[in-house]
């Protein structure tokens, strides 16, 4: 094993100090990622912190893949979530992976409370504690990572991971920012940050990475390489982008619109992957260690007043989750209006999903007359109209008022508060993501540790069951997404980009793993990831998670999904599934 891997890095905020542990042992069981990070998470977080406590741990892990093979290029934080309050994973892109194993290190944790603002900058030779009170409060986190780049200079490869407003104001659902453009987004890891007074992470790596066989390496790195370049699901991810998902999904009525009001556009929508290309795409860019560039920046070029032929051009990310909830959620028909708001929110450090849903709640409660102009502070929300919605969302970030300081701890609370929760479309506690395709999208959100369709892809067995006209019985379909979650625990342990999981089955995570001397057969790896699983759901139950206490939003039971309308018993009866399997006594 890589003798870099295997070092931790421990950040004392409190004391301004930090050490180094080596745990070969943790990194030889558990591989890496969130292998790693949940025993840390296990060891390091008091059981019922407050998640906005000081000894609630900040865990950053990589894997033994990081910076050696194809789209083994993420970061996994892991953390006691503000926004649900039990785990907290984020998964981030960009430089952060590459620039944490270069420096030397497997796993990076973050303890205490800085007494004033600072930012951290972290090199193989340890870590200095740089003083942060003039970024603290500054409006965009795009500006606090240019000032760091013009104080640091550059050395190495480099990630600067920072938070907006939004966290340091302690939205529940804030983000953290690496590169512009990059984000560990969901479950509120930058009001983690801002609890702290941690502005910001600057991660420098210059180091080198032994290989046990560099020839057995080379060819099959070569092989991954030209498979991904030639792959067509990872082509897909470089010509559109995830913004491909707008069309099909809309076809099949499992597009969110207006607070899940409908499952589709009448007619074309408005911002589908291959409008968005043809008008705006302005860039494609890849994360450190990626051959696919997924990441597309739509170009925004607004007129100034009064100066023909003068633009300012603004370069925006766009993705499938925030057309999704920025864009459809809304109601939206103006791609423009959609780019502003979706830059707003980066700038200000929030997460857009959780955003968008929030924000669609509040415009269907105005409807209703739940909340009026008093709670609103004058402002008219109305499906697809930006304006307001920008404005709302900078009271948000800075918690202005009762009403925008119940927004900003999320749908669930507002909707205790207001009214409304049988359309506030919150799972664990977290808001939807935009796959209205059935009951295993539902389940995943409800039962993953994300709450995310990313956790056990419940939406693609919905696609598969509705290409082969069937309906699963919904204790098969939990079984299927128990199987498919603890494959991706493997993943998120190596660390794999998820884009990638058709290029990475189990034997060739081994075949790798063996090339870098370290042999694992597919049967243990399966094994690990079960292990794992059930660990993560340990953690949840340990801090009050309950499968059968979740709340089920009627909305989504009233909107017909492509395989027919969802009732809250087949749900109940997938969870009870889940439940069982995740119980310690089955492993």
């Amino acid at each position: 094993m890589d003798r870099g891997l295997a070092r931790v890095l421990f950040v004392d905020l409190s004391r301004h100090r930090f050490w180094l542990e080596e745990r070969p042992e943790l990194f030889r069981d558990r591989l890496g990622g969130t292998g790693v990070g949940i025993e840390l998470l296990h060891e390091r977080c008091p059981k019922g912190v407050e998640p906005l406590a000081p000894e609630n741990p900040i865990v950053f892990a990589v894997g033994p893949l990081t910076a050696l093979f194809p789209l083994a290029s993420k970061t996994v934080a892991l953390f006691k979530s503000p926004h649900t309050g039990n785990l907290g994973e984020s998964h981030c892109g960009g430089r952060s992976a590459l620039a944490i194993r270069l420096a030397g290190y497997g796993a990076i944790v973050i303890q205490g409370r800085s007494e004033l603002p600072v930012y951290l900058v972290i090199t193989e030779a340890g870590v200095a504690f740089r003083d942060a009170r003039a970024l603290w409060g500054l409006s965009s986190s795009f500006t606090v990572g240019r000032i760091i780049r013009e104080r640091e200079g550059g050395a190495g490869l480099r990630t600067i991971l920072r938070i907006g407003r939004a966290g340091e104001n302690l939205v529940t659902y804030a983000n953290v920012v690496a590169e512009s453009y990059r984000h560990f987004g969901r479950l509120g890891l930058g009001a983690v940050l801002g609890s702290k007074n941690l502005k910001a992470v600057v991660i420098a790596g210059r180091g080198r990475i032994p290989v046990a066989n560099r020839a057995n390496y080379n060819r099959l790195y070569k092989e991954l390489f030209d498979k991904a370049v030639g792959s067509e699901l990872l082509k897909k991810y470089h010509d559109l982008g995830t913004p491909q998902n707008v069309r099909p999904l809309n076809a099949i009525g499992a597009l969110p619109v207006r607070n899940l009001a409908a499952g589709r556009y009448v007619g074309e929508p408005p911002f589908t992957g291959e409008f968005l290309a043809e008008r705006y795409l302005g860039r494609r860019l890849a994360c450190a260690g990626c051959p696919v560039a997924c990441i597309h920046l739509a170009a925004l070029r607004e007129p100034y007043p009064a100066e023909p032929y003068f633009y300012k051009t603004t370069f925006v990310s766009y993705d499938y989750e925030p057309i999704y909830s920025l864009g459809t959620m809304l109601g939206g028909e103006d791609p423009e209006g959609y780019l502003k708001l979706m830059d707003v929110v980066e700038h200000l450090g929030l997460d857009a999903m959780s955003c968008g849903v929030v924000l669609a709640w509040v415009t269907e409660a105005f409807q209703r007359g739940l909340v009026g102009e008093r709670e609103t502070g004058g402002l008219l929300p109305r499906w697809g109209h930006y304006p307001v919605y920008i404005e709302m969302v900078r009271r948000i970030a800075e918690r202005q008022g009762e009403f925008y300081d119940l927004l900003a701890q999320g749908v669930d609370r507002a909707a205790q508060r207001y009214g409304g929760e049988e359309f506030a479309l919150a799972f664990g506690g977290n808001e939807m993501a935009g796959y209205h395709t059935g009951p295993g999208a539902y389940l995943t959100l409800l039962s993953g540790a994300r709450h995310s369709h990313l956790d056990s892809a419940g939406y693609s067995c919905d696609q598969q069951d509705l290409r082969a006209g069937r309906k699963r019985a919904p204790e098969e379909l939990a079984r299927t997404l128990f199987s498919e979650e603890a494959r991706r625990q493997v993943l998120a342990s190596l660390v794999i980009c998820f884009f990638a999981r058709g290029l990475y089955d189990l034997p060739t995570c081994g075949r790798c793993l063996s090339a870098l001397g370290e042999p694992w057969d597919e049967e243990a790896l399966l094994a690990l990831g079960e292990d794992i699983l059930r660990r993560k759901y340990e953690f949840k139950v340990r801090e009050g998670f309950s499968l059968p206490a979740l709340r089920i939003p009627k909305r989504i039971s009233e909107i017909p999904t492509p395989l027919g309308p969802l009732t809250e018993g087949e749900l109940r009866r997938g969870l009870a599934e889940l439940e069982r399997l995740l119980s310690p006594s089955q492993g």
